[in-house]
C-alpha cells in the first residue's frame, strides 16, 4: 500500500509522541519526522517529500496558521490544537480537518482517512471526456493530374471497376473516375452513411429511393445489391428511420 508521509509538529514531546503512537496504528500513514517547532518543519519540508502535517497552532515564535500561510508548496494539514478560537482562520487555510486536544484515536482516524482520500483522488488522472468522433465532410481524389474535391454529402453511390472507381455525384452530370481501388474511396467515407451492397457498388444509404428484389434505386440508376448483403442493408435503412 502507498502510504502517506507525514510530519508531527507540536512544541510539547507529549503531544508529538501521541500524534506518532496514533500513526504507527494506522497503515496507510508513514511519519518522517516530527518537529518542536515551524522552523524544524521548514527544514523537513525543504528536504522531503511531505504529503501531510499534523500541525499545532500555539508554538513559540510562530503560530502554527502564519506558518501555514507562509509556504509557498503547502502539504495537505490537520490542525491539532487546544484552541477552538482559529477555527474560522483555518477554514480560509483550506485545511483537511481542525482537531481540538485531547484528540480521541477515532477522531484522529477519521481525520486522517479524510487526508488519505483527498491524497488519493489527486493521484487520479483527471477523466477528460472522449470527444465525438466527427465524419469526414470531403475527401481529395486524383483526376487526370488534378487534386479534385468531393463532398461527402454529394455522393450517390461508387462504382468499382478494377484499377479505378467512378464516383458519382448529384452535382455532377458524369461521374468522377480515379485510379483507385474500392477499399481504398471505402476507408474514407462515413461508416454509417455509406454501405458496400455488392463487390463492386457503395452506395450512400440516406440517397437509396427504393429497393425491389436485389436492385437499388437511386435518381436513374439501378444498383446491384447482393444476397450476402441485403439483410444487413435491410437492417441499417431500418435503424436510419
Amino acid at each position: 500500500m502507498t502510504k502517506l508521509r507525514c510530519i508531527a509538529v507540536d512544541d510539547e514531546s507529549l503531544a508529538r509522541k501521541l500524534i506518532e503512537e496514533n500513526v504507527q496504528q494506522l497503515p496507510f500513514l508513514d511519519l518522517v519526522a516530527t518537529c518542536k517547532n515551524p522552523f524544524e518543519a521548514m527544514e523537513v519540508l525543504q528536504r522531503e517529500q511531505v504529503d501531510l502535517m499534523f500541525l499545532d497552532i500555539q508554538m513559540p515564535g510562530m503560530l502554527g496558521t502564519k506558518f501555514l500561510a507562509s509556504l509557498r508548496e503547502k502539504p495537505m494539514v490537520i490542525f491539532v490544537t487546544a484552541y477552538a478560537n482559529y477555527a474560522v482562520e483555518s477554514y480560509d487555510l483550506e485545511v483537511v480537518d481542525y482537531l481540538l486536544k485531547p484528540v480521541s484515536m477515532e477522531r484522529f482516524t477519521k481525520a486522517a482517512l479524510k487526508a488519505f482520500e483527498n491524497w488519493q483522488l489527486r493521484q487520479k488522472p483527471p477523466v477528460v471526456a472522449e470527444q465525438p468522433t466527427i465524419a469526414p465532410r470531403h475527401f481529395f481524389v486524383n483526376v487526370e493530374y488534378a487534386l479534385v474535391k468531393i463532398m461527402v454529402d454529394d455522393i450517390t453511390h461508387i462504382e468499382g471497376m478494377k484499377d479505378y472507381v467512378k464516383i458519382f455525384l448529384t452535382t455532377a452530370k458524369r461521374p468522377v473516375l480515379t485510379k483507385s481501388t474500392l477499399k481504398g474511396i471505402e476507408e474514407k467515407l462515413p461508416e454509417k452513411q455509406f454501405f458496400r451492397v455488392h463487390k463492386s457498388y457503395i452506395v450512400n444509404v440516406d440517397k437509396v429511393e427504393s429497393i425491389r428484389s436485389h436492385q437499388i434505386s437511386i435518381g436513374a440508376a439501378e444498383i446491384p445489391v447482393s444476397e450476402s448483403n441485403l439483410e444487413d442493408l435491410m437492417r441499417l435503412l431500418n435503424h436510419q428511420r
